[in-house]
């Protein structure tokens, strides 16, 4: 993984100070961190620590060398941990991992054991149903499980494998209270290109037009998500691989190679002799150190420039929290106003992450973004130090994985493009502020003439009122559709996916649409304006819990304004018309187990993360109630509302 002596220009003055003012305002939290990791950093395997009945257990069932490697204390140990199921595609393939994994730790001097299991969720499943509600909390649940699997003090060094969603995230937040192992993420791959993503749109909303059966949907959908590996599209599962690779913690190019190959085995195997490499020595390289302020620009950057999963406006956020890092949303919208959108990959155009991946895929986007000046080189990676090595692409050349260097053009740039030739000028990533507080709207996919929408607002508290009225024709007008009590602390956060097809009816239509919420979109809002993750959310009185059905609101992403043009005094004056459910409501389907989640989440803006108090002054400020402060139920959240409201 030699790294290629192309020269890197000059860091661009704004991502220069971005960075620094990240840096600057988190110099406690972010010291107290590295001091923390830096303490639990031994030299030689850590087990050594532990008495002999502790150590008997932690090698118990192995056998052969490797029980004696554990026994000796010669060995650097490693953990695997995993989000592996069968049901879910982009998991499936990770069931012959682990022995890959252990064979090639062995081969490096290392002992590698199955350390922990994690839950892996799917949105696509879950979609509208009651279990969506759960699946911003899994992040947390992850994060948890991943700390219980290295909390035995058997470990040198982890492997992290997951793919989807909240799984990355929460994988990295757990690792990162363990700063000071190495860690190398360990990807499935995507699966082979099925039904166009644009033809799987077109039968979904001829579905919701009542123009295509039942049996017609299925039939495209099965033939989209039809084998083992990542959804081609570019959601949040496959911005994650992006993220990460261009975060350093991917081999390079692994993100998007695919399952069941070769190449795939290849590169997984080289992770288990990579990371037994990095837990020693001249070349001990802890995820402490890889994760640091120049790490999270250059991961909001890859987000940036390829319009990736909004999500990633949370995650990123919760991770960075993880490492002693403060990010903000206006870091995100200050980068997005000089990172040009280099990539058009569905719903941002009509090409999949294997078009993507064919056409230059990562190693090119890092290369022309490091020849503007648009990310830093000068870090720390899983592959060594400078980020200029991810410009080199794994192959297998008579058998054995090499890395050489790519074409320095697009082989399509349909799909991807230099920076000099971009789609847009900016990343399509805004943040919208005003009277109806802050909320991200991702433009990247929208026509221009859709950037600003003014028009009155219909207000829905579910999917499945605002599904009842679009059906009985109600919505056939201009409108803003307003979708509150879907926030963090109302219900969980649920994507809400299930609305795209029929505002995209209403839009072909001829009418001016958009979406108004405090839930979520991921990265497949599509062609739709919408205004997302709204905060403060409605559930703690925000402003957005105060719109009427007719009130006009205005949506202008172009000037980064949300407002409803109401007086702001009539506004805060007015009763509130309903509240998050109950906690006798909110249960079934397992939701009841989360209460405790549910209480303790932040905003959004904050990560919408339930690790990490918030001081008493910022709650109020956000409109938060203090953490643990009792129920949602309906007597507190009149006080909490009141409160705010004055």
């Amino acid at each position: 993984m030699s790294s290629s002596p192309n020269p890197t220009a000059a860091v661009h003055r704004v991502l220069a100070d971005v960075t620094d003012r990240i840096a600057e305002r988190s110099a406690d939290t972010r010291a107290a961190y590295l001091a923390r990791s830096a303490a639990a950093f031994e030299e030689g395997p850590v087990r050594r620590g532990l008495a002999c009945s502790n150590l008997a257990h932690g090698f118990a069932a192995m056998d052969g060398v490797d029980k004696q490697a554990l026994r000796q204390l010669r060995a650097p140990g490693v953990a695997i941990v995993s989000s592996y199921n069968d049901m879910l595609s982009a998991h499936q393939p990770m069931q012959e991992y682990p022995a890959w994994l252990k064979k090639s730790a062995r081969e490096a001097g290392g002992v590698a054991q199955f350390a922990g299991g994690v839950p892996a969720m799917c949105d696509g499943i879950t979609q509208g149903r009651p279990g969506m509600e759960l699946s911003l909390f899994s992040r947390e649940v992850i994060a948890m499980a991943t700390a219980i699997a290295l909390s035995h003090d058997m470990f040198d060094a982890a492997l992290l494998l997951g793919v989807c969603d909240k799984i990355v995230p929460g994988l990295l937040i757990g690792a990162l209270s363990f700063g000071h192992l190495p860690a190398v993420l360990v990807p499935a791959g995507p699966m082979n290109s099925g039904l166009p993503n644009k033809e799987k749109a077109r039968v979904r909303q001829l579905y919701a037009e009542g123009l295509a059966t039942r049996e017609d949907l299925l039939d495209a959908e099965a033939a989209s998500y039809h084998s083992a590996g990542t959804c081609t599209f570019y959601g949040t599962a496959n911005s994650n691989q992006m993220v990460v690779e261009v975060m350093g913690l991917h081999l390079p190019g692994a993100s998007f190679v695919p399952p069941n190959t070769p190449l795939r085995q290849a590169l997984t195997e080289e992770a288990g002799r990579r990371v037994v490499e990095l837990s020693r020595g001249e070349a001990y390289t802890p995820i402490s150190q890889v994760l640091d302020e120049k790490a999270f620009v250059n991961g909001i950057v890859a987000l940036l420039a390829t319009g990736g999963s909004t999500n990633h406006t949370m995650h990123l956020v919760a991770i960075a929290a993880a490492a002693g890092i403060q990010l903000s949303w206006d870091d995100f919208s200050d980068l997005s106003a000089v990172v040009p959108l280099l990539a058009r990959v569905y719903p941002n155009g009509s090409a999949d992450i294997n078009h993507f991946h064919a056409a230059g895929g990562i190693q090119f986007l890092v290369g022309t973004l490091l020849d503007a000046g648009l990310l830093h080189e000068d870090v720390l990676t899983v592959a060594g130090p400078g980020l200029r090595r991810y410009t080199q692409e794994p192959i297998l050349s008579d058998g054995e994985l090499v890395w050489r260097d790519v074409p320095t053009r697009s082989l399509d740039e349909e799909v991807l493009r230099p920076v000099w030739r971009p789609f847009a000028p900016d990343g399509g990533l805004r943040m919208v502020e005003g009277n109806l507080g802050r909320a991200v709207t991702k433009v990247s996919a929208v026509a221009p003439e859709h950037h600003v929408v003014e028009a009155p607002a219909r207000v829905f508290t579910s999917q499945e009122a605002f599904r009842v009225a679009f059906e009985a024709g109600e919505l056939d007008r201009d409108v803003v559709v307003v979708l509150r009590q879907q926030g963090p602390q109302a219900n969980g956060m649920p994507e809400l996916h299930g609305l795209t097809p029929a505002l995209g009816v209403l839009m072909d239509r001829g009418f001016r649409v958009a979406l108004l919420t405090d839930g979520r979109m991921s990265g497949a809002s599509g062609k739709v304006p919408a205004a997302i993750q709204v905060t403060p959310e409605a559930a703690v009185g925000g402003p957005i819990a105060r719109i009427a059905d007719g009130d006009v609101v205005r949506f202008d992403a172009r000037s980064g304004s949300l407002d409803v043009l109401v007086a702001d005094d009539e506004l805060a004056r007015r009763d509130l018309a309903d509240a998050p459910p109950s906690e006798a409501a909110w249960s079934g389907t397992g939701r009841e187990l989360f209460g405790a989640l549910r209480r303790a989440v932040g905003p959004a803006d904050q990560g919408a993360s339930v690790f990490g108090a918030l001081t008493p002054e910022l709650d109020l400020a956000r409109g938060v109630p203090p953490f643990g402060s009792g129920t949602m139920g309906e007597s507190s959240y009149a006080l909490q509302t009141q409160e705010v409201g004055q």
